[in-house]
C-alpha cells in the first residue's frame, strides 16, 4: 500500500471501540469539512491558547508545548495559502487540523486533545466564530448608514409624499424617511452587540459535557482568547446554541429592514412612481424588451432576506427536540448560520455600494406631496380655532369628499363652499396651506419639521464620525 493510501485511510480517533471501519456512505454524509473548514483560523487559536492550558497544568513540558505551537503555526500558514492537502477521512476542520499537525510534529501531537472534547472544541470555534462575525457585520451596517445620512444631507430640502397603507398620506421631507432606515439599521447594530455580548463567554474546559477531567485554568483560556468570562455550566457550555440562534435572530431583522428599502426602490423607480432614477451600474435589461431597466440588485436584496429568515427557522427547528447535551443535530448549525451571515454582508454591501448612485426626482416627489395630503393641517387650523378634533376631522372629510367629487383642491375652494362647512373657514385661511409649511408645523421631537430633521442630521454625523 502507498503512503499516499495509506494516509488516505488514517484511522479515526475513535476507531479504537469499533471492528470495523465506517461504511463510505455514512462518511459521506456525517462529514462536516465541506462546511467547517472556514472555522480554521478559529480552531488554530483556540488550540494553540489550550496547549498554554496544559502546559500551565504541568500536562506537556514546555518543549512539547513550544513543538505543538510551531506546529500549529506551520498548519495555519497551509490554510491560508491554500496548500493544505485534505484527506477523504478527516470527519471535521478538528480532526484535519490534529492529523496534520501530528505528522509535522510526531507522536506529541496525539496530546493535543488532552482535557478536550470535539463538543467543547467546537462550542469554542462558533463562538469565535461569532464574535468576528458580529463586527464584521456591524461596520458592513455602518456603511449603509453613512449611504443614507449622505443621502440625507444631499436632499435636505427635498419634499415627500409620506405614505400609510402605499396611500399618499401627509407631506414629509425626504431626508426624514431615509433616517428612518438609518433608525432600524442603529438597532440591528445593537442586536449584533447584544449577541456578542452574550457569545462572549469561554466553552472550552467543559469536555463531552462533565467538565475537563484536568486541572484546567479556564480564566487563563480566556483571557489568552479575549472572552470576558467562562461557562458557568459544562452541560450547557456544549449543548448551548443561542449566541448563533440569536445572531440568525439579528441576521433576520436586518435582512427585512434591507428587504423594505430595497422594495422601496424598486417601487419608486416605476414609471408609477417615477421618483428614482435607477444608476445603470446597478440595474439589468431585458433579454426580449429593449425598453426595459429592471432593479434586479434591488430586488435580489429583497429576494435574499427568505434565505435569512429561512435559516433562522433551520436552526431553530434543529434545536427544539434536543435533549442535553451534544446531539450530532447540532452539526447542522453551521450551514444555515454561514449561509445567512455570507448573504446579509453580501446585501448590505451591494446596497451601500448603490444607494450614493440613486438620482431622485425631487420635483416630481413635490408635486406628489401637495394636494389632499394637506386634509389634516387643515382640520389642525380648525381645532387652533377652538373647533374639537373629531369635528374638524368631519369637516375636512366633507371638503375632501367635494373635491374628489369636482377634480379640484383645497386651495381652489370658494369662500362660499368654505363658510358652508364652518364659519372658521376662509379662502385665506386655505391658501396658508402648503406642504412646506406643512412640514415645518411636525416641530415635535423626531418630527419632520426642518430644525428637528437637521437635529438628527447632527446627530448622524456625530455617530459616523465616532
Amino acid at each position: 500500500m502507498t503512503r499516499r493510501r495509506a494516509r488516505a485511510r488514517a484511522p479515526k480517533a475513535w476507531a479504537g471501540r469499533f471492528a470495523a471501519p465506517a461504511a463510505s456512505v455514512a462518511e459521506a454524509f456525517t462529514t462536516s469539512l465541506p462546511f467547517d473548514r472556514r472555522l480554521y483560523p478559529h480552531d488554530v487559536a483556540g488550540s494553540v491558547a489550550h496547549v498554554r492550558a496544559l502546559v500551565r497544568a504541568r500536562l506537556l513540558t514546555r518543549r512539547e508545548g513550544a513543538r505543538l505551537e510551531g506546529g500549529l503555526a506551520r498548519v495555519r500558514r497551509e490554510l491560508d495559502a491554500g496548500r493544505f492537502r485534505f484527506l477523504p477521512s478527516d470527519e471535521d476542520i478538528h480532526m484535519a487540523i490534529e492529523r496534520r499537525l501530528t505528522e509535522l510534529v510526531g507522536p506529541v501531537g496525539g496530546k493535543l486533545h488532552t482535557g478536550r472534547s470535539r463538543n467543547d472544541q467546537v462550542a469554542l470555534d462558533l463562538r469565535l466564530w461569532l464574535r468576528a462575525e458580529c463586527a464584521a457585520l456591524d461596520a458592513a451596517l455602518a456603511r449603509v448608514q453613512r449611504a443614507l445620512a449622505t443621502l440625507a444631507r444631499r436632499h435636505r430640502d427635498a419634499l415627500l409624499p409620506g405614505y400609510t397603507h402605499l396611500q399618499r398620506a401627509q407631506p414629509i421631507l425626504l431626508a426624514h424617511h431615509l433616517l428612518a432606515y438609518r433608525e432600524m439599521l442603529a438597532r440591528d447594530r445593537t442586536r449584533l452587540r447584544d449577541c456578542r455580548a452574550r457569545a462572549d463567554e469561554l466553552p472550552l474546559g467543559a469536555g463531552a459535557l462533565a467538565g475537563a477531567g484536568f486541572p484546567l485554568d479556564r480564566r487563563f483560556v480566556a483571557r489568552q482568547l479575549g472572552f470576558a468570562r467562562v461557562t458557568a455550566n459544562s452541560v450547557d457550555a456544549v449543548a448551548d446554541r443561542d449566541a448563533a440562534a440569536e445572531f440568525l435572530a439579528a441576521a433576520a431583522i436586518c435582512a427585512v429592514h434591507l428587504s423594505r428599502l430595497a422594495e422601496e426602490i424598486v417601487l419608486w423607480a416605476s414609471e408609477e412612481f417615477g421618483f428614482i432614477e435607477l444608476p445603470d451600474a446597478f440595474a439589468t435589461g431585458s433579454s426580449m424588451m429593449p425598453q426595459k431597466k429592471n432593479p434586479d440588485v434591488a430586488e435580489l436584496v429583497r429576494g435574499k432576506t427568505g434565505r435569512v429568515t429561512g435559516a433562522l427557522v433551520a436552526l431553530l427547528t434543529t434545536l427544539k427536540g434536543l435533549p442535553l447535551a451534544y446531539n450530532k443535530d447540532l452539526q447542522e448549525d453551521k450551514p444555515p448560520l454561514f449561509d445567512a451571515a455570507d448573504t446579509l454582508g453580501q446585501s448590505l454591501d451591494v446596497m451601500a455600494a448603490m444607494l450614493p448612485h440613486l438620482r431622485f426626482r425631487t420635483a416630481r416627489m413635490a408635486a406628489a406631496a401637495d394636494g389632499l395630503l394637506l386634509a389634516t393641517d387643515l382640520a389642525d387650523l380648525l381645532v387652533e380655532r377652538g373647533v374639537p378634533f373629531r369635528r374638524a376631522h368631519a369637516i375636512v372629510g366633507g371638503l375632501v369628499r367635494h373635491c374628489l367629487a369636482t377634480g379640484t383642491s383645497l386651495r381652489e375652494l370658494d369662500a362660499d363652499l368654505l363658510r358652508r362647512h364652518s364659519p372658521h373657514l376662509t379662502p385665506e385661511l386655505v391658501r396658508r396651506l402648503t406642504p412646506a409649511r406643512s412640514v415645518a408645523r411636525r416641530r415635535v421631537v423626531g418630527g419632520t419639521a426642518p430644525r428637528e430633521v437637521a437635529r438628527q442630521l447632527a446627530r448622524a454625523a456625530r455617530e459616523d464620525a465616532s
